[in-house]
């Protein structure tokens, strides 16, 4: 396989909506994250998910926040989860079973905080029982991957995709975010060949700029500005790219698209209140508008 892959320019869309459809029709995602100190991830990655066209949200939390996660993301269902005394999840799975099983695609890690090493063998085995279906990788779920040996990133048949920021590829390549921002596709080709154990993969590299490679085509968005670069902002791109694989488009044109769109809400955020005060709640004000503009063109 070649080693430079060839720049794609032209943003997908969604197929439009048959008149008989229904929610069943439009995706069901499954949001696993959450911790006690971290509430609002979980239900941003959601929302972002439902105003991404998931016909059907689940957010699956510790048990102790399921409450307040749920009135935070009223259109969404939630799942109770075990959690250890730091209010941490501490499931293996056997928790989630039927919600893995419903879902169509798993947003996996927002908001799970980082609790060291004493759960990374749990929360592996959580990660492998969501793997049945396409999961999109975020926050704390890229930090337990950072944290194994290449030969444990491997789950046969996975699909996977990985959004990083640049803090983040530098602890899964073991360099510097320096070493990252230098040659930021070059980082998101190495990140790709590191997961060579995973059937199909694509990276999303995030920053100004984000780079969207699966190996052999690459994309580099042009949407977005500084005023996203704040709490949460991660949060809402994962869940739009849930919401779009979960409507059947593929890996690559899901996290294209998602990028495109979730810049592009941004943009429009930030001509309406400004940079300095946009935040990630505004993003999922802002995505309707970015939908129907891309959607619109011919």
């Amino acid at each position: 396989m070649s080693t430079t892959p060839r720049r794609i320019r032209t943003v997908p869309r969604l197929a439009p909506r048959r008149k008989d459809a229904h929610k069943g029709d439009f995706g069901r995602v499954l949001v696993v994250g959450g911790s006690a100190g971290m509430i609002g991830a979980p239900a941003l990655a959601a929302n972002a998910a439902l105003r991404g066209g998931a016909g059907l949200v689940t957010v699956a939390v510790p048990a102790g926040i399921q409450q307040t996660v749920a009135g935070l993301a009223p259109c969404a269902t939630s799942v109770p989860l075990p959690s250890n005394e730091a209010g941490l999840i501490d499931d293996d799975g056997t928790a989630l079973h039927d919600a893995i099983a419903r879902a169509d695609v798993v947003a996996f890690g927002p908001g799970m905080s980082a609790g060291g090493t004493s759960l990374d063998g749990r929360w592996y085995t959580l990660l492998r029982a969501c793997a049945a279906k396409p999961v999109v990788i975020d926050a704390d779920g890229l930090n337990l991957l950072s944290r194994l040996k290449p030969a444990g990133l491997a789950i046969a048949g996975s699909r996977w995709v990985l959004t990083p920021h640049p803090g983040e590829m530098a602890s899964l390549l073991k360099c510097t975010t320096a070493d990252i921002q230098a040659d930021r596709l070059a980082a998101a080709m190495q990140c790709w060949g590191l997961l060579n154990g995973i059937a199909d993969r694509v990276i999303v590299l995030k920053g100004a700029g984000t780079v969207v490679t699966d190996g052999r085509s690459v994309y580099v968005n042009r949407t977005g500005n500084p005023g996203m670069a704040t709490g949460g902002s991660g949060d809402v791109l994962t869940g739009t790219i849930a919401a779009l694989i979960g409507q059947g488009i593929s890996l690559f044109d899901a996290a294209v698209l998602g990028v495109h769109v979730h810049g592009l809400a941004g943009d429009r955020a930030a001509r309406r209140i400004g940079q300095v005060s946009l935040t990630a709640a505004d993003l999922l004000d802002f995505l309707p508008a970015a939908f129907k503009a891309v959607q619109g063109r011919r």
